[in-house]
């Protein structure tokens, strides 16, 4: 993989990725007249759930749902520049122009919010890049291919390594949203790479749920999780390197979690072979939920990394879930998902990994 690093026109960071066999030099100039970056970024701490939130009311003005000849993400042409410059490109990953976190945040907050002294507050520290991952605007991550998916892992990977080695960061989230039920923005296909300056609650949560199964019973729970589901009922596809299953207590009407057979902490520990087997059980699982409807699953799909200071304990997976519960239907979180966190599943999980194993690749 060659990495090419470039300035956009306000000083952010693009990087392109190209594979070994097609290098090219990417001097493509940012002609753009851009304001600088202004982030106002606040995490908050919730007292009561013990939890940060991040306060970005600055993104209310980010770009929303443009038509296909104004995508900001399509490679530049005459007349019309993007936020990638080049008229090509394979893989892009640079610093999104609306950032939730960012690295030159407004370091001055005071200590707590305005009369409310046990909500303490911090500057909105982190990164929030972009990543792109063909400049086809109408392709999806399932039409990639081996070899172009292969080189999207490379990428996160890096990407990981890189922003968990800044001073501060507690958490590398890499994820993508697709379909605009799920709230997307920008139809190209697209991911993006959260840097926080802490650990996310659902991870530390599993954490808390390793630890109380290591203390009363000492066994491994990521192990006993998994090895069960290699040989359950709910596997959807896998291989020599990773399994795809719908976990027995799934919360989303369709959800797949796939897990690596050696146990590693994060992506850029993961081996030439695991990635390239990787790309072979997610490729399979993507179209099967582009084809279980008559029309594509909107999709979240989430990394789950070890936090930068608790690699040890932690077992990389990533989970793919969909709120689409039947054609033309989607699982809404309303009163008891939203309200109390408890989720109600309207789907059964057995089922669910049926449905997916008998859908009929093209």
């Amino acid at each position: 993989m060659i990495r090419t690093s470039r300035s956009l026109a306000d000083g952010r960071e693009i990087l392109y990725f190209d594979d070994d066999s097609s290098p090219s030099a990417h001097d493509a100039a940012d002609t753009r007249d851009l304001p600088p970056v202004s982030t106002r970024s606040q995490l908050r701490w919730d007292a009561l759930l013990g939890e940060w939130v991040v306060i970005a009311s600055h993104r209310q003005s980010r770009t929303f749902l443009p038509p296909a000849d104004q995508c900001p993400l399509c490679p530049s042409r005459p007349g019309r520049p993007t936020e990638i410059p080049d008229a090509d490109y394979q893989v892009v990953a640079f610093e999104n122009r609306f950032p939730s976190l960012a690295t030159g945040v407004e370091q001055d907050v005071p200590p707590t919010a305005a009369g409310a002294p046990l909500t303490r507050l911090r500057p909105g520290f982190g990164r929030c890049e972009v990543v792109v991952f063909t400049s086809d605007h109408d392709r999806d991550f399932a039409d990639l291919g081996a070899a172009r998916a292969r080189l999207v892992v490379d990428v996160w990977a890096e990407r990981t390594a890189e922003l968990s080695a800044l001073e501060g960061v507690g958490q590398v989230f890499v994820f993508e949203n697709h379909g605009e039920e799920i709230g997307v923005t920008l139809t190209h296909p697209h991911g993006q790479i959260y840097a926080y300056p802490f650990v996310t609650p659902r991870v530390q949560k599993v954490l808390s749920s390793v630890r109380r199964h290591r203390e009363a019973t000492g066994g491994d729970l990521f192990a006993e999780v998994v090895a069960a589901e290699r040989s359950g009922p709910r596997v959807v596809a896998q291989n020599e390197h990773w399994t795809a299953f719908v976990p027995a207590a799934a919360r989303w009407p369709y959800e797949v979690q796939l897990f690596p057979t050696r146990r590693v902490p994060d992506l850029p520990a993961l081996t030439g072979d695991e990635r390239d087997a990787f790309v072979a059980v997610y490729l399979d699982v993507l179209g099967r939920f582009a084809h279980r409807f008559d029309t594509p699953m909107p999709y979240i799909a989430s990394w789950n990394q070890a936090p930068v200071r608790a690699r040890d304990e932690w077992w990389l997976h990533l989970q793919l879930f969909s709120l689409r519960r039947a054609p033309g239907k989607l699982k809404y979180l309303a009163g008891s998902e939203s309200g109390m966190g408890a989720f109600i599943t309207d789907t059964n999980p057995e089922d669910v990994a049926e449905q997916l194993r008998a859908v009929v690749l093209p």
